[in-house]
């Protein structure tokens, strides 16, 4: 009976920092042995604040799975002052060494240069937002760190033009 409570209390405190719909995305901060940005420093979600975010997050092993969206983001030529899109890379999620992968990171910040690189070395989104592990999650927040979208897995072209759509009219 008590593992039972047990459980259910666990199962309740993972949905209510799950990131919801409508909901502002719980704090948090990558940082240290679990990781942070490219140049080492802490990524704290509050810092998502004040723009529209799209947030990738990525196993690598799935890598190119919604690139579509991200050269659909790119060459939308959208207002950095208002937009921001962060790729959170869940190095966690794979069998690759986590140099390789920071170097792949470091080319793809050259070809993406207004993308903020985060890397999640113990799958802290999957953990305390509830995210899909192994996968590659769209997670997309208004300026007041409020979710307004997320997907889980591919996207379609349909679900790319809503995307767009969706930050375009959050911008204005």
């Amino acid at each position: 009976m008590k593992k039972m409570i047990l459980m259910t209390v666990l199962l309740g405190l993972t949905i209510l920092n799950a990131v919801t719909i409508g909901k502002e995305v719980p704090e948090l901060t990558i940082s240290g042995e679990d990781g942070g940005t490219l140049n080492e420093k802490a990524w704290k979600t509050h810092s998502m604040k004040g723009k529209v975010i799209a947030l990738f997050y990525v196993d690598p092993d799935v890598k190119d799975l919604n690139d579509a969206l991200g050269l659909r983001l790119k060459s939308a030529k959208l207002d950095k002052h208002k937009f921001q899109t962060v790729a959170v890379i869940n190095l966690a999620a794979t069998w690759m060494p986590n140099a390789l992968i920071e170097m792949a990171l470091k080319e793809k910040q050259e070809q993406f240069p207004d993308v903020l690189y985060v890397k999640d070395k113990s799958k802290l989104l999957v953990k305390k937002w509830n995210l899909e592990d192994d996968n590659s999650d769209v997670v997309i927040f208004d300026k007041s760190g409020k979710c307004i979208y997320k997907h889980f897995g591919k996207l379609t072209d349909k679900d790319n033009n809503e995307v767009i759509s969706l930050i375009k009219k959050y911008i204005e």
